[in-house]
């Protein structure tokens, strides 16, 4: 592909890798665009043809043809950690949140409020500082 900078070329493994996934179906839908993407780029076709193929963006194609040259086959297929803060409960904390919002409610009380919720886990020591709201957000889901 001439005036290509990033040209994709697939070893005989990765392609037979690809074409497994992506023939058994069992690969998030994002991870299933991407290889189809590599596995089209690898026949030399032209991003416009990739992207009519396919019904991404030009961008998109682009974007895997660098991150498989320059990365790799799990670089390309696969996403990088999405900046932003932590979740404040993991899993452990969740089920006490939970468990605290099934059982009796503290003394004095009739029922259990956000408040007294995100107030309880603080007091626990299960996390420094939580909001009601994302009490809310975990009792929700």
């Amino acid at each position: 592909m001439p005036g290509k900078k990033y040209t994709i070329q697939l070893p005989h493994e990765e392609r037979e890798l690809l074409l497994q996934m992506t023939s058994r179906g069992l690969i998030k839908a994002r991870q299933f665009k991407r290889a189809m993407i590599l596995l089209k780029a690898d026949q030399d076709l032209a991003d416009v043809e990739i992207t009519a193929a396919l019904n991404v963006s030009r961008s998109s194609v682009e974007r895997i043809r660098k991150r498989y040259v320059t990365g790799g086959l799990r670089t390309a297929l696969h996403e990088n950690p999405r900046p932003g803060q932590k979740r404040k409960i993991d899993e452990r904390a969740a089920a006490l949140l939970y468990q605290l919002a099934a059982s009796g409610p503290p003394e004095g009380y009739s029922r259990w409020t956000l408040r007294l919720l995100a107030d309880k886990l603080v007091e626990l020591g299960v996390v420094d500082k939580i909001t009601p709201e994302t009490v809310r957000r975990v009792l929700k889901k």
